[in-house]
């Protein structure tokens, strides 16, 4: 049984005396069933806000997050204070997963993480529908707003789960949600006002500074951090770039003047990056240069600076960076090292999500043809379906999110396309362990799954007729049920692949032209927002006024107070207090353009494309090419491997692509 009250479990189980900042007001809140918002700056203690309650709530919580890696911390920390917490993920053996289950269903488990794609998964839903759920915690919860900087479209299914699973409550949890951001997650969640509780985003113990980047960058980066860094004293420092290369080149450039530094980024495998957050972690390896995959769940308290040496890519972004600074309390530096020459890259980011007008009509063309069938449903593979309209994933995932606001598609269901299985027991000895009709089903799947040396594929089509024959009930759904129970009572494997997602098109009548131009303008406002957000962050480095208060406003904080003999509307530590704005340099602007430059590094893939396709590319496609920004159809192009792959990744992608226009004489819809 867990203490009698909150407090007592905050002190016997967490080893707290108090409460922090807006912690009591929330758990208050989820302890009396009401749907809440926590809204708290990074480090403020977030997840305490659902750890605490999960022990006096009687059934499980749920904890949902965009990539299970962010809570593996977390999962460390209950686990250390004797919680009963566990999570499910793709890296887990079946046998382990199996007992997370079980554990869950006997209510022994008190708190379950997941990631977001995993409620795709029907075996997965299956499961939860057999286990009381008391909350549902969302994690990173501004991944469900379209106006947030990092949207995910599977967090829009959230509230419909919610409901799914007869979920009472659920609490959002987010360090980066700017007012419009806060509304449209109340909206998604029906959360009163009252329940939305948010902490100051003010952080007296950080420093903000900004530094015109100099031409010679990285030798500006050395000076400023090798005093910092003197043998047996290094301070932890975290330093962002844009580039896997330009982390790189830092970090073996810090190391050559003995700074010991290494490169953390998508490039390297998981393995490897492990090693280098663990290092970090245990203080081994004092100084981290990275691309923003690294610090996602990082709780380091003693981080003591956190460089910008690029651009950050949103406002959003640098408080969540700058928010790994610092969280002892003690004095930590955040300096941001900023000119405009990185601009053009984040910009090129932008440009690169936009999907091909031709693509989306593909899609639209592709519905349209599943209107017409007579139960009008459309199975979608989501990596097929990207190969075929060469639209990346996310803005696929977008587009149907979408498609779905337009009442074109409505979700159905998802399933796994292909099941197979493995016996661990002779199929004659699992038909002798039933009777009756249960014994003739079982009998229908042993004589209909034939295995071929040790697997066998499940084909439900084929035991539907059998089942049919013999006036049988072999639906797709009471099979898949027995062969869950076989595997759970561990007489067989069963194995699945091929997630397909299957929508009922609601409009099978629509005009393909007229609502392909519309989703494409739709997309081009989201690229002229993206660009303006990335233009807020540029005024905020230029701010003439306290950078800290210019942030707290940003996320409609307006309980910035100033420190004690400090001017009012003054942090007293900030680049701008200390009487030193800056005017960010502008980017050398590159050389111009010559049809030489086109023969030279655009003709590879106009030649390679007309062979395979009998066309040349339009002039998106080959701007995408020339600036190095990926698109499905890439891969069967091997295009990476011409020479004029990602050349101008430096260069604005609106003016290669106006300069591929004028040579190809095609310009796009």
């Amino acid at each position: 049984m867990p203490p009698t009250s909150p407090q007592q479990t905050l002190k016997d189980v967490f080893g707290f005396d108090d409460f922090r900042g807006g912690q009591q007001a929330v758990v208050t809140r989820v302890l009396a069933v009401h749907s809440t918002a926590a809204i708290f700056a990074t480090g403020a203690g977030k997840s305490l806000c659902y750890q605490l309650p999960a022990l006096h709530l009687p059934h499980l919580t749920l904890v949902v997050s965009p990539l299970l890696a962010l809570m593996q911390d977390q999962l460390s920390f209950l686990t250390r204070h004797g919680v009963a917490a566990a999570s499910i993920d793709s890296t887990q053996d079946r046998d382990t997963t199996r007992d997370v289950m079980e554990r869950a269903k006997s209510g022994e488990l008190k708190i379950l993480m997941i990631s977001v794609e995993r409620l795709k998964n029907e075996r997965f839903r299956h499961f939860l529908r057999q286990v009381r759920i008391s909350l549902m915690v969302v994690d990173e919860a501004h991944c469900l707003s379209e106006w947030g900087h990092n949207f995910r479209p599977d967090y829009l299914k959230l509230p419909d789960y919610q409901r799914d699973f007869a979920i009472p409550q659920v609490l959002l949890l987010t360090a980066t949600a700017t007012p419009a951001v806060i509304a449209d997650m109340r909206e998604k969640f029906a959360i009163d006002q009252d329940n939305v509780i948010t902490t100051g985003f003010y952080r007296s113990n950080l420093e903000l500074l900004v530094a015109p980047a100099m031409e010679d960058r990285q030798q500006q980066l050395i000076e400023w951090l090798k005093p910092q860094m003197q043998p047996g004293r290094e301070a932890p420092t975290i330093i962002y770039v844009t580039l896997q290369q330009t982390a790189e080149r830092v970090a073996s450039a810090l190391t050559d003047q003995g700074i010991a530094a290494q490169a953390y980024h998508a490039g390297l495998d998981a393995q490897r990056r492990d090693e280098i957050q663990g290092q970090f972690m245990r203080g081994e390896s004092p100084c981290i240069v990275a691309t923003i995959a690294f610090g996602m769940g990082i709780d380091k308290d003693d981080i003591r600076n956190v460089v910008h040496y690029d651009l950050p890519k949103s406002i959003e972004n640098y408080s969540q960076e700058i928010g790994r600074a610092g969280r002892d309390g003690l004095p930590s530096t955040c300096l941001t090292m900023a000119g405009r020459d990185g601009l053009r890259v984040l910009e090129n980011f932008v440009y690169g999500d936009t999907p091909e007008f031709a693509g989306i009509h593909c899609l639209l063309e592709e519905i349209a043809a599943a209107g017409q069938s007579p139960d009008r449903q459309w199975e979608v593979l989501l990596n097929t379906l990207s190969r075929d309209t060469n639209i990346r994933l996310l803005p696929l995932k977008t587009l149907l999110v979408r498609l779905e606001m337009h009442g074109i598609i409505a979700p159905r269901f998802a399933f796994l396309a292909e099941y197979r299985l493995r016996y661990h027991i002779e199929p004659e000895a699992l038909v002798g362990r039933f009777q009756g009709e249960r014994a003739t089903l079982v009998r229908l799947l042993v004589d209909n799954i034939p295995i071929a040396r040790t697997w066998g594929t499940v084909d439900f089509e084929r035991l539907h007729s059998a089942g049919q024959a013999q006036q049988i009930d072999a639906s797709r759904g009471r099979v898949i049920t027995a062969l869950e129970y076989f595997q759970d009572k561990g007489w067989l494997t069963l194995e699945g692949k091929r997630m397909t997602d299957v929508y009922e098109v609601l409009q099978p009548t629509f005009s393909v032209e007229a609502l392909a131009s519309q989703l494409f303008n739709e997309c081009r406002h989201r690229d002229r927002l993206e660009i303006e957000r990335l233009q807020s962050m540029l005024a905020l480095f230029e701010s003439r006024s306290c950078l800290t208060r210019r942030l707290a406003e940003h996320f409609g904080d307006s309980t910035f107070d100033a420190p004690p003999d400090t001017e009012q509307g003054r942090c007293g530590h900030c680049s701008v207090c200390y009487g030193h704005p800056v005017k960010l340099p502008e980017a050398t602007p590159p050389p111009e353009l010559t049809a030489a430059d086109f023969q030279r590094y655009a003709t590879p893939l106009i030649e390679r494309h007309t062979t395979q396709f009998g066309r040349p590319p339009s002039a998106q496609r080959l701007a995408h090419f020339l600036c190095g920004l990926t698109m499905p159809i890439f891969t069967p192009l091997k295009a990476r491997g011409l020479s004029g792959f990602a050349v101008f990744e430096q260069r604005p992608y609106p003016e290669v692509r106006q300069w591929a226009e004028r040579h190809l004489g095609n310009a796009d819809h």
